[in-house]
């Protein structure tokens, strides 16, 4: 046989090979192989490992390898066990037994019951030190100045102290530079840049037009808002609301807090969303006080605290079951939340895709609000909805989070379980481990 035909058989049996791999990965099998999670959390009572189509003729060379402390058992891909206990398992899918195809880490968690909100809360925010949001020259004798900027300190620092003295809002900031100013002192600010912090000295200026030594600064201690709650664990009055984290609008990091409380807001108009417009909801605090809480977490996946009573919801009666993601399904579902006054309504919606690689940034669910009056009212998804609770079949599924520019009817939700796992609520016996840590390792 000549070279060149060696060649082009090695050519085309190259080419065959590659189709048909390429058509392997399209299989039911491959697709649910490859969707494999390496991390996945069950109910105790459901089965340890998880169900994919698997062709006849591999059942009997596909084993999962159960290793646990106390135990370590071999099992047919058919014959997953059924877990008794919360804890952590570990399983791996093996070829003969011996070659290891796929790693899982399976958390058993003791199922969860919980009150849905939907209730609009109006959140506040302490943070550590005060931000600076921009700048309000001096008019003195000099003309307009900016001792600050001229110091060094730029929009988006936060100050923590002034001559060693904590700051903790706006009217600290005035009354201390007021005080160095009329004494002639040059203030040593203690000021945190992107998670540095450095000491700037500074030197106030009297302001003719207010009668009064400032430094040219418009600084800000706190953060008002209005969003809806998620959920409430009735034994331990937790909560969790928003769905995402808060953060000052000038990058992507959450605000640093102190302290912080939310009270219940109501709604006295809609401005809806549009396309490349979002919409929002306009609301005050309610003077009833009928729902208050506090705020100790501020996270990727929402706000979490305590609610200071008891969570009641006009739609159901009782606590209701969280939903893992792999209880989730994409198809209809409905959303909980405010329109008017503080009346909690129910809205249809649909969940279009599920997206359990998003765990870093918790847009796990993709949704469309297909509630005709819903749309018709707000254009779909608006600022005040996030934390909006998304129930399915009974159970609580996620919250609402953020809206397609583009498409104000379409927009992200974040499961519930994440948002559960990241405040403690959603833990096995003896594990302490947040979400934090499946973000690290996934």
């Amino acid at each position: 046989m000549l070279r060149s035909d060696r060649i082009r058989i090695s050519q085309v049996c190259f080419i065959f090979f590659a189709i048909l791999l390429i058509f392997s990965c399209f299989t039911p099998f491959s697709r649910s192989f490859f969707g494999l999670p390496t991390h996945r959390s069950v109910l105790v009572g459901e089965p340890l490992a998880p169900s994919f189509e698997l062709p006849v003729k591999l059942t009997s060379v596909l084993q999962w390898r159960l290793n646990h402390p106390e135990s370590a058992k071999v099992l047919h891909p058919d014959q997953s066990p059924v877990v008794a206990q919360a804890g952590e398992y570990y399983v791996s899918l093996r070829l003969f037994g011996l070659i290891p195809l796929r790693h899982m880490t399976v958390t058993a968690v003791p199922e969860i019951d919980v009150v849905p909100g939907g209730q609009s809360i109006g959140v506040l925010l302490h943070r550590e030190g005060v931000l600076v949001v921009g700048e309000a020259p001096v008019s003195s004798q000099g003309g307009e100045l900016s001792p600050a900027r001229e110091a060094g300190i730029r929009e988006g620092d936060i100050i923590l102290a002034i001559n060693g003295r904590q700051v903790m809002s706006e009217s600290d900031v005035r009354e201390l530079v007021n005080e160095g100013g009329g004494a002639g002192e040059q203030l040593n600010v203690r000021v945190k840049r992107n998670g540095r912090e450095f000491n700037v000295g500074l030197t106030p200026d009297y302001c003719r037009k207010t009668g009064r030594y400032r430094v040219g600064l418009l600084v800000r201690d706190s953060t008002a808002g209005v969003g809806t709650l998620t959920f409430c664990e009735p034994e331990t009055r937790s909560y969790g609301a928003l769905g995402h984290i808060i953060t000052d609008g000038r990058n992507s990091h959450g605000m640093e807090l102190t302290d912080g409380s939310i009270i219940e807001a109501e709604i006295q108009g809609i401005r809806p969303g549009t396309r490349g417009r979002p919409g929002e909801k306009l609301g005050v605090f309610s003077d009833h006080h009928l729902l208050t809480g506090s705020i100790e977490q501020n996270t990727v996946y929402g706000i979490f605290g305590t609610l200071e009573g008891e969570l009641v919801n006009p739609h159901f009666g009782a606590a209701v079951p969280v939903a893992l993601l792999h209880h989730i399904r994409t198809g209809p579902a409905e959303m909980l939340t405010v329109l008017h006054g503080c009346e909690v309504e129910r809205f249809r919606l649909e969940i279009e895709e599920i997206r359990p690689e998003a765990v870093g940034d918790g847009k796990g669910l993709v949704i469309r609000i297909t509630d005709e009056r819903l749309i018709e009212e707000s254009g779909g998804i608006i600022q005040g909805m996030s934390g909006s609770p998304i129930v399915q079949n009974g159970r609580l599924v996620g919250a609402v989070t953020h809206v397609f520019i583009n498409n104000p009817t379409r927009g992200y939700g974040v499961p519930v379980e994440w948002m559960l796992r990241e405040c403690g609520l959603l833990q096995p016996a003896g594990n302490a481990n947040s979400i934090t840590e499946w973000r690290k390792a996934g």
